[in-house]
């Protein structure tokens, strides 16, 4: 299956552990605005927090979804989320439209258009999270492990490159 090509499963078990490592940093800094973004060989973390800090956060992620906790994998704030609700209420909302060319016809279907935007925006909400269990994310870690932490900027928000091997 094309999710579990090399270059793929290794972005998407990067991407459960950055997941569950703002999970755990959240837990503990909960006034704080964390983010983070996955790639083949790796993942950053961008927010206020020390190094020791991360490095305890990605112990316990990694042990926690060994352990099981697959659900940590899964994070709200995910882009994941946002591309599912943008591309799902934008083109519900796009479809009444399409081919209508008379600007009155248009404005007669606004109101389906903004109906057709809902409905997409309300069924995107649970779609988004399933996405990422089953496509962008995977809570199996394999033999996935952290080879180095790396601070990269130390001025305003604080950035660290976390390097993995699969």
């Amino acid at each position: 299956m094309i999710l579990d090509l090399p270059l793929i499963l290794e972005t998407r078990r990067n991407h459960a552990l950055e997941h569950a490592t703002i999970h755990m940093l959240s837990a503990k800094y909960p006034d704080r605005h964390l983010a983070g973004h996955s790639n083949p060989t790796g993942f950053f973390i961008l927010g206020n927090v020390t190094i020791e800090d991360l490095k305890d956060a990605i112990s316990e992620a990694l042990t926690r979804l060994r352990a099981g906790e697959s659900e940590l994998a899964i994070h709200a704030g995910c882009g994941t989320n946002f591309a599912t609700t943008t591309l799902l209420a934008g083109s519900m909302a796009w479809f009444p439209l399409s081919g209508v060319k008379s600007m009155r016809r248009r404005l007669w279907l606004l109101p389906f258009a903004v109906a057709f935007g809902v409905l997409g925006f309300v069924l995107s909400q649970p779609l988004g999270p399933i996405l990422q269990a089953k496509v962008t994310t995977e809570a199996d870690m394999g033999n996935l492990q952290v080879e180095e932490i790396m601070p990269l900027r130390k001025r305003g928000v604080a950035v660290h490159r976390v390097i993995t091997r699969n």
